[in-house]
């Protein structure tokens, strides 16, 4: 007798195929890799499996996997299996990453689907910087040359006419889409040019972002738990063998993790207040925590995790470290702005109140150096029947590797777009 261990893809377990070989049979084992098309009998294995019985007749090979094949071996190391994108997936865990994506991707379109939102798609090319951080891919028809003589020519020349590049966002434009329906959300890639190879970066990402007309900041916490809660549902419910192969390999604990996160209300707290819990908490950061600063990650998972040990919304940030769009609070001093900490990760969720006074709007972006003609669309919205209006952005690598433990960002995509590495 010999054994073979087949696998389609549309599983995370494999099959069991014996092969009865018989007196004085030539058979060759294939070796791993190898492709083979198995005709037999289906049989009743252990433990409720099935298993496949036949004979070297039975087995056709379709490709062979010569003995260079990258995955003889069991045990690669992840960063080994990084080096080859195109056979990682082969593997048990790119298998189970793979389709831990596709379910939560599914779960998402359901959610905003089921609560009659629109999906709109927002374009990948754009002459704005939604961030007004300037990190932002350009986009050019226009090879080396010495040919023109200033900036404004060469742009001038280029396809559109103008700077473009490819965007950082679709909150802009789904803003607009939203005072047009009322409810909608965008699913899509965005990009960003930051120099930061770290484990929580890409410089192609997937995005997703609701905004919804006449919704304050309450409202957006409110629709960004449901959401979050409803989508690890799903995901609890179609992969529990997915959840128990990464419970078992990469993050032990990691399914209870998810079912007490989804089992109760999430935590609120002020940025203000956050920051008197960090400086009041004895602990040495790294980064100093003074009134001011930009949270760092061992901030939010210090608050997240020993502070309120769960998920918890923080508002209110100051107006400097946050970008031009937010809403400005009465007190002059902070935004009306949250962000979604989660043990584990800490921010996985972005969102705030727009500003929606005009010259609030206006003064914000001046302060900022902002080019107001680059913005000439997003700032009519606030000329014609604005509204009070708000939204989110969840960055769907990082809620992946949330509910996976996988501890890097390159391992939740097909192909990781990252500084110097464009494979």
């Amino acid at each position: 007798m010999a054994f073979i261990e087949v696998n389609d893809g549309t599983s995370l377990k494999n099959v069991q195929v014996v092969v009865e070989k018989g007196e004085g049979s030539d058979y060759k084992e294939p070796r791993v890799g190898t492709s083979i098309k198995v005709t037999g009998n289906a049989v009743e294995g252990r433990n409720n499996t099935v298993e496949i019985n036949t004979t070297p007749d039975g087995i056709t090979v379709f490709g062979d996997a010569p003995t260079d094949y990258p995955l003889q071996k069991k045990g690669c190391s992840l960063e080994f299996l990084r080096s080859i994108p195109h056979l990682r997936g082969r593997t048990n865990t790119f298998n189970a990453v793979w389709r831990v994506r596709s379910v939560l991707a599914a779960a998402l379109h359901e959610f905003f689907q089921s609560n009659n939102y629109v999906y709109v798609n927002t374009p990948l090319i754009t002459g704005s910087d939604c961030e007004g951080a300037g990190e932002m891919f350009q986009v050019t028809t226009n090879g080396y040359t010495t040919e023109f003589k200033s900036e404004e020519e060469y742009y001038a020349n280029d396809f559109f006419g103008k700077k473009a590049g490819l965007s950082v966002s679709g909150q802009l434009e789904g803003e607009m889409a939203a005072m047009a329906m009322g409810k909608i959300y965008t699913f899509g890639p965005s990009f960003r040019a930051e120099n930061s190879n770290t484990p929580k970066h890409l410089a192609e990402f997937w995005h997703i972002e609701p905004e919804v007309a006449f919704a304050e900041l309450d409202d957006v916490i409110e629709i960004a738990e449901d959401m979050l809660k409803f989508v690890i549902g799903k995901l609890l419910e179609k992969c529990p063998d997915e959840i128990a192969f990464f419970d078992a390999h990469f993050e032990k604990g990691l399914k209870a993790r998810l079912e007490e996160l989804i089992s109760h209300e999430f935590g609120r707290v002020t940025y203000t207040e956050a920051i008197k819990l960090l400086q009041e908490s004895g602990e040495k950061f790294v980064y100093p925590v003074e009134w001011g600063c930009d949270l760092q990650t061992e901030h939010e998972r210090y608050i997240s995790e020993k502070v309120f040990k769960k998920a918890v919304f923080v508002t209110d940030y100051p107006k400097e470290i946050k970008s031009f769009y937010m809403k400005q609070n009465p007190d002059g001093k902070t935004v009306a702005a949250v962000d979604l900490l989660v043990p584990g990760v800490g921010e996985i969720i972005g969102g705030s109140e727009r500003e929606y006074d005009y010259d609030k709007l206006i003064a914000a972006m001046k302060e900022r150096n902002m080019n107001l003609d680059l913005y000439s669309d997003y700032l009519d919205l606030r000329k014609f029947g604005s509204v009070p209006h708000g939204g989110f952005g969840l960055g769907f690598e990082r809620l992946i590797m949330y509910t996976t433990g996988m501890a890097n960002i390159r391992d939740v995509i097909l192909f990781p777009r990252t500084v110097g590495s464009i494979r």
